[in-house]
């Protein structure tokens, strides 16, 4: 099984020389990937973008991003995803997210939370079928268009697309569209509950998905986190037993990666919440607490 760990960048506050040099730094400490999530309401930039920047100064790096779904043009969103796969030599990877719920996503997203699942449910095969290059009819507000053939096509055949969240609509959705699954906020025993029906409902559509497409996303310090910050992460957990899923220091983070580890999970995006000091001493600290499960 291989064990990659990839670093998760908010990309806000950073300068191109910031950016740029905590990715060089990811590099040089053997990590696999940078991710950007996207998140319209909050400071940040723009991760196709940035992305696509990075992938242009630093050729030996992985590009990782969760994506919005809803609210998109989805053969806009295929020909950028298709674009950038083509144009950085098929590193691009990609988690598909339906937004977040609260806050200033409620809205910004442009889908009402309710709809948002029908909304992936309807995109992402169509997503898939122009991404692979198939002639795909493309429904609109303003009509369809018919027979839509990508060109250039992603380097990765196929591209795949992960999905997150844990709530049974999510876990089964899954299993029927997805290529692999990356969630957050969750423990161990639940992801491995979770693993579970995703397999069983792949079955059930006559699909498979590869055991090595499991992964998780944590949210991770090396310092106590400062308490408005853990309030709002238990809220979102919606759990006081916080340590169960946002480990604190660097033997906890072990500990749960190994217990990730233990039941099928083994792709990681690791998160870090606080960044004490500069982003080499950070990373150089998670080299030495994690970077030899990597294999």
């Amino acid at each position: 099984m291989k064990v990659r760990i990839g670093i998760g960048a908010a990309g806000h506050g950073l300068s191109p020389a910031a950016l740029e040099g905590l990715c060089t730094s990811l590099v040089d400490h053997r990590f696999d990937s940078i991710w950007i999530s996207e998140v319209l309401s909050q400071p940040g930039v723009d991760p196709l973008v940035a992305l696509g920047w990075l992938a242009g100064r630093l050729p030996a790096l992985k590009i990782g991003t969760t994506f919005l779904v809803p609210g998109r043009n989805v053969l806009r969103l295929a020909r950028q995803l298709a674009t950038l796969d083509h144009l950085s030599g098929g590193r691009l990877l990609l988690t598909a997210v339906p937004g977040l719920p609260r806050g200033g996503e409620r809205t910004a997203v442009g889908v009402a939370p309710r709809d948002r699942g029908r909304v992936l449910d309807d995109t992402l095969p169509v997503l898939a079928s122009l991404l692979r290059g198939e002639p795909t009819d493309v429904e609109g507000p303003a009509g369809t268009t018919e027979r839509v053939v990508l060109d250039p096509l992603p380097v990765q055949s196929p591209l795949e697309i992960w999905l997150g969240g844990s709530i049974p609509s999510a876990l089964d959705r899954c299993g029927r569209l997805a290529d692999g699954w990356l969630p957050a906020m969750i423990t161990p025993a639940d992801a491995a509950l979770g693993k579970e029906r995703i397999d069983e409902i792949a079955a059930e559509a006559g699909r498979s998905i590869d055991p090595e497409h499991f992964g998780v996303s944590i949210g991770y310090s090396f310092h106590e986190l400062p308490e408005p910050m853990g309030a709002a992460l238990r809220e979102r957990a919606r759990s006081d037993d916080l340590d169960a899923i946002v480990p604190v220091g660097a033997g906890r983070l072990r500990d749960l990666l190994e217990a990730y580890l233990a039941v099928g999970f083994s792709k990681f995006v690791l998160r870090p919440l606080t960044v004490e000091g500069t982003w080499d001493a950070e990373l150089d600290a998670l080299e030495r607490a994690v970077g030899d499960l990597q294999t």
